[in-house]
């Protein structure tokens, strides 16, 4: 498989700490979920990457179908917390389709197709409890 893009993160100190990247000046500081102070956790970045990377391979499944609508996908994560040390993630993706002649089910069908392309869709697999749904306004 061809590599389109590689990048690279740095942490230092965790969840109280500092994140940037190597192909970019995006530096974030790191605090922990409900901490009250400024900045953005693990979870908050993961929803953001999830939702950016899942509308896109919606785009290109509503090209590859040459369907029409407008759509904005919502995610949702979770951290959830076991016994002991056994943390884990759940994540619901809602979808919601605008200006569109497609049924709430016809979009639904493409919003599946979606899920089983987008590369994040695809690295939790299995891993990551998961909710898809989507609406059509």
């Amino acid at each position: 498989m061809e590599t389109l893009y590689s990048t690279k993160a740095s942490v230092t100190g965790g969840r109280a700490g500092s994140a940037s990247l190597q192909d970019s000046d995006l530096t974030i500081n790191m605090v922990a979920p409900g901490s009250g102070k400024d900045g953005n956790n693990p979870e908050q970045l993961f929803a953001m990457g999830y939702a950016a990377c899942f509308d896109g391979a919606l785009g290109a499944v509503k090209g590859a179908e040459k369907a029409k609508f407008d759509s904005t996908t919502e995610v949702s994560v979770d951290l959830k917390k076991g016994e002991g040390l056994d943390f884990k993630l759940a994540v619901k993706i809602h979808v919601i389709g605008e200006n569109t002649e497609l049924s709430a089910d016809e979009f639904q069908q493409l919003v599946e197709k979606a899920n089983k392309v987008c590369p994040y869709s695809k690295a939790t697999h299995g891993n990551v409890d998961s909710e898809v749904t989507s609406e059509v306004k």
